[in-house]
């Protein structure tokens, strides 16, 4: 019985960090295009130019890491993920204008919920509002293991990072997920991000 109780508590501890999608440790991204990069006036781009930009967002992203962990819980989502598509989408918040919008005035909150598919819930830096935004994106996961239930977890977490983005409908094949999204390097930049700040306790 000791065993067992051992045993349960380290998969929910693998679970948590992991969460049930698929494991980011097992991906190995190209990180950031220039454009992304060009952000922060970065010479060099790909996976250390992701880590750089995660890097230069922690001390943001940080103040939110209570909310992460328990939307996380919540959903069954890797915490990293979270982290790192805050950290794409606002910089961990500072890319918000003073109502909590991004620069197209579509994209609401730290996670740049889209409010002409979503209607949003709680303030810009809500938990509520993570919790939505980390909900929308298990169902793109979902979406894109239904549309492609021959891919590994891992192909299919990617491609719902993706579809956060770009939509389902233009996630078609594992070599171009990012073709169509921001800059063509959205899963691709995040996941590097994410990785990175798993490294950092998340």
């Amino acid at each position: 019985l000791k065993n067992y109780f051992i045993y349960f508590a380290t998969v929910n501890m693998f679970l948590t960090v992991t969460g049930e999608y698929g494991d980011i440790g097992k991906i190995k991204p190209t990180g950031a295009s220039q454009a992304t990069a060009q952000q922060d006036k970065l010479t060099y781009k790909g996976v250390a130019a992701s880590r750089k930009l995660a890097l230069t967002d922690l001390c943001r992203v940080e103040k939110y890491k209570k909310i992460i962990l328990k939307a996380a819980a919540q959903c069954k989502v890797d915490p990293a993920i979270i982290a790192g598509i805050m950290s794409r989408e606002t910089r961990g918040g500072n890319g918000l204008d003073k109502n909590g919008f991004g620069k197209s005035g579509n994209g609401f909150g730290l996670m740049q919920v889209d409010k002409r598919s979503h209607v949003p819930k709680g303030g810009p830096y809500s938990e509520e509002h993570i919790k939505q935004a980390t909900q929308i994106l298990v169902d793109l996961i979902k979406a894109v293991q239904n549309k492609h239930p021959t891919w590994t977890k891992e192909q299919q977490l990617q491609g719902g990072i993706a579809a956060y983005n770009v939509g389902v409908d233009d996630v078609d094949t594992v070599a171009n997920t990012d073709v169509g999204t921001t800059n063509n390097d959205y899963s691709n930049d995040v996941i590097a991000r994410a990785q990175a700040f798993r490294a950092r306790g998340f």
